[in-house]
């Protein structure tokens, strides 16, 4: 497991760079360095700024792309949506610590018009509610929860993504666990990018908003439910509790 103290160390390295709201801390990239390379026929040397890729875009991530998916939807192409994630980062926006030491979060403005994954729960909108058994993916574990169908409620333009980050590391453990239950091996991973991009939440805070209850207790079960394999934190749930009896997620 790489913790940010591994990248910190690393040739090209994250360093503590100021406090979250939560006080977890957030990272940057140091300033890369800069291969100069002379040519003998011009008086001046041209400076090549070396460029390195910081995320990718997680198989699991993709399923926001497709038009019948249940939360937040992507309508952007998706190259392009990891270049700008890239720019972001490399233009200032921190790595904030997630749930764990492999799970990071980068916000950014809503660039993809992207609507709110969640909605307060009012007396006017409750008989709304629907629930049910769902998984995200078919090998996993199937868990109890409740939404607003998408088509029911109207969801407003979110200001803010919240862009959930793995490391490159947690996802290639999280495939080991999973492998007899999934149709393939799945995309090679690349070795090279250390953050994979693994969901996108449209909200309007820039803070990262608690985790359902239900999908802590799966990653409790760990990784071979489809879990993170990260142990349930009372009070962590007892947050969530409190957030998500007021709200349901849209899907």
């Amino acid at each position: 497991l790489r913790s940010a103290q591994h990248y910190t160390a690393s040739a090209r390295p994250l360093v503590q760079l100021r406090g979250s709201p939560n006080n977890a801390f957030a990272f940057t990239r140091r300033q890369h360095p800069i291969k100069t390379h002379s040519f003998s026929n011009r008086k001046m040397a041209t400076k090549v700024a070396c460029q390195e890729k910081t995320f990718f875009l997680d198989e699991f991530a993709e399923r926001q792309w497709e038009p019948d998916h249940k939360g937040t939807t992507i309508s952007y192409d998706k190259a392009e949506f990891t270049k700008k994630i890239q720019e972001a980062f490399d233009a200032g926006s921190p790595l904030v610590d997630g749930y764990a030491p492999f799970c990071k979060h980068i916000f950014v403005e809503n660039f993809v018009g992207a609507k709110s994954g969640t909605l307060k729960i009012t007396p006017e909108n409750e008989h709304l509610l629907r629930s049910g058994y769902n998984a995200r993916t078919e090998a996993e574990l199937p868990v109890l929860t409740r939404w607003f169908p998408g088509e029911l409620v109207e969801a407003k333009t979110a200001k803010m993504l919240d862009v959930i980050l793995y490391s490159n590391e947690q996802l290639i453990k999280e495939r080991e666990a999973m492998q007899d239950k999934s149709e393939g091996p799945g995309r090679e991973l690349p070795k090279e990018v250390p953050w994979g991009i693994i969901s996108i939440k449209a909200q309007d805070e820039s803070v990262e908003l608690p985790m359902e209850p239900i999908t802590m207790m799966r990653n409790a079960l760990g990784k071979a439910e489809g879990g993170s394999g990260v142990p349930l934190e009372r009070a962590k749930y007892d947050a969530s509790v409190a957030y998500f009896r007021d709200h349901a997620p849209i899907v």
